[in-house]
């Protein structure tokens, strides 16, 4: 399907989701939110996807929320706490714009050049790796405007780098450089340019999709889990997937390539059967 704001490529295995609106510094149109969810509907829904690259147009990765879209949320009429009722479901909403990226289940790479401000570090603290340009910048623009972040930097960036740098920056608003990012463990790499940036997302977005796809899947849900539960809990969910998904053949396949010094070659994912809509 068509994206007003993104453009999708799918080759050898590897999804490319692009930021494209280079003319507008890609700032997050009321569009973009809708996008973000179809695009990972369909990534998710691939069954030969097995890594996704985000990357973008132009000089710079994203500039954040357009601010219209926030006058948009502001332009209603109603008493003061239906008003509220209405923009806590608006924010809801596009939280699951950035959460598609976080549970769809296979890796996402983050691939950012030049700014990456606002709704932009809520985008890349969702993925799972994050590589940059020596020019790309991060900064959490919400304190600059007056407001908290609210669509995911906040509750995912003190898993990615020091809670006290991620203090600073959201109470500061101050950028954080390509140099110190990768100091503090947000970004695991700085290329020259967007050109070489892009081709090592691909080459490590190539890499991840040589692996059994089973076994990627299995490996992100279970860190996700383990983010978000104790040690114990995350013990009993691996044991649990362990038992039914080591049946897979992707094992003996890996054993016998290794063994033979070869590409081992794995299955696509099972197409995912969708309720049949009413009338058909």
């Amino acid at each position: 399907m068509p994206y007003e704001t993104l453009t999708l490529t799918v080759k050898d295995h590897v999804a490319h989701i692009r930021l494209n609106r280079p003319e507008a510094l890609n700032t997050m149109i009321l569009p973009f939110w809708r996008d973000m969810v179809a695009v990972f509907d369909a990534v998710d829904s691939d069954a030969a996807v097995r890594a996704a690259i985000i990357s973008s147009t132009g000089r710079h990765f994203t500039a954040g929320l357009e601010l219209s879209v926030m006058e948009s949320f502001a332009d209603c009429e109603g008493d003061a706490g239906r008003r509220g009722e209405r923009l806590r479901r608006s924010v809801l909403d596009m939280q699951k714009s950035f959460s598609v990226i976080d549970r769809c289940r296979i890796p996402v790479i983050a691939a950012v050049q030049g700014a990456c401000i606002g709704g932009g570090v809520d985008l890349i603290s969702a993925c799972d790796i994050r590589l940059c340009s020596a020019d790309a910048y991060f900064r959490i623009q919400e304190i600059n405007i007056g407001m908290a972040a609210d669509v995911g930097t906040l509750q995912r960036l003190p898993h990615l780098m020091p809670a006290g740098l991620v203090r600073e920056l959201a109470y500061t608003g101050r950028p954080l450089s390509a140099e110190e990012a990768h100091a503090v463990g947000l970004v695991n790499s700085v290329h020259d340019d967007a050109e070489v940036l892009l081709a090592a997302a691909m080459e490590m977005g190539a890499d991840i999709a040589a692996k059994s796809p089973l076994a990627i899947t299995g490996t992100k849900q279970m860190l996700n889990y383990a983010r978000d539960h104790s040690i114990d809990d995350g013990l009993n969910h691996i044991a649990t997937w362990q038992a039914a998904m080591i049946q897979t053949e992707d094992v003996a396949r890996q054993i016998k390539a290794n063994a033979a010094k070869t590409q081992a070659e794995f299955d696509d994912f099972l197409e995912t059967r969708k309720p049949a809509t009413k009338g058909t």
